[in-house]
């Protein structure tokens, strides 16, 4: 008697932009054409299809991922943002603003990787992680300036064939500003709380 063959499809349940979609994909179905020709999120581009250009750059579990080198059965169980999923309704995400007001783009096909990436970046640089070109590594040391070279550094997996470089950095620069200032403020408002609450 024959052994039974193995199947090569699964069903998965993807939680993309906070909503669930189970599919049933081939075991080598990536997560870059899952999105794309499964659920329609064309915003994830593919570039390269090798890794290696950052065009299809996602958030899994707030940290950016290229989504043509993740298989699409092993993003189960995982929180997915494509750049789709950043803006609050209406309201771009500050990063997505900063890249329109200051003409992060030109073609705008690298675009929503690059975004993607720079929402990881800004959280990854505010959260102390150092990168090649940060000089003083150590944790006690806290976040390093975010210079225009810590920025082409940490952005550098993403690559802009237009060669808007410039306006990228410039973009990142903005967001990043705008988060810091909002954290501040936070923590103001947190402070006063408690000083409210222990008179």
């Amino acid at each position: 008697m024959a052994p039974t063959p193995l199947s090569t499809h699964s069903a998965v349940t993807l939680n993309v932009n906070g909503e669930k979609h189970t599919l049933t994909v081939d075991h080598r179905t990536t997560l870059l054409d899952a999105l794309r020709e499964r659920l329609d999120l064309t915003g994830t581009k593919k570039g390269c299809d090798q890794g290696q250009c950052g065009a299809c750059t996602v958030l899994l579990d707030d940290r950016r991922a290229v989504a043509c080198l993740q298989l699409a059965v092993a993003a189960e169980g995982r929180e997915i943002v494509t750049v789709e999923g950043l803006a609050e309704g209406e309201q771009l995400h500050p990063v997505q603003q900063a890249f329109l007001d200051l003409d992060g783009y030109q073609c705008g096909y690298c675009t929503p990787g690059q975004i993607c990436s720079a929402v990881a970046v800004i959280e990854e640089h505010a959260a102390g992680w150092p990168s090649a070109v940060t000089d003083d590594v150590r944790p006690e040391a806290g976040p390093p300036p975010l210079t225009a070279e810590e920025i082409r550094e940490r952005m550098s997996g993403n690559l802009c064939r237009c060669g808007a470089y410039v306006s990228i950095v410039q973009a990142v620069e903005r967001a990043a500003g705008i988060r810091a200032q909002a954290a501040r403020t936070a923590e103001g408002a947190q402070t006063a709380k408690g000083r409210g609450a222990a008179a």
